[in-house]
């Protein structure tokens, strides 16, 4: 029966065996080399990534619609505020209806409170 040998890394012999490749950047839109005609796609200027962007310019003498701004912001405000006291309400609604059930399923049956005019 033979016995195998452990496979060890080999050792670096020295310097001659390494290359270093130069990387040069891709300054063409297409790689270098004939294009069959079949390729030849015409081009097309809407499909084109640098195409006319001036649907996004704004003229400067614009003006800046500050006070639309603000109203938005104090409407998303008032919109936020509005769902944390909903969201706290419903938090103590939950605790208070759990600790009734917990009452009522222990037994116990004085447990719903009664509210009674102070006079």
């Amino acid at each position: 029966m033979k016995t195998r040998q452990p496979v060890t890394p080999q050792p670096i012999a020295s310097d001659d065996e390494h290359r270093v490749l130069k990387f040069r950047p891709r300054t063409l839109a297409h790689p270098p080399g004939p294009r069959q005609p079949d390729q030849q796609q015409p081009q097309d200027p809407t499909r084109h990534p640098t195409r006319d962007l001036s649907r996004f310019e704004h003229a400067p003498e614009e003006p800046d619609e500050f006070r639309h701004r603000m109203l938005a912001n104090v409407a998303a405000l008032a919109f936020t505020l509005a769902l944390t006291a909903i969201g706290i309400w419903l938090a103590f609604s939950i605790a208070d209806l759990r600790k009734t059930q917990d009452c009522v399923l222990m037994g116990r049956h004085n447990c719903a409170q009664i509210a009674t005019p102070r006079g």
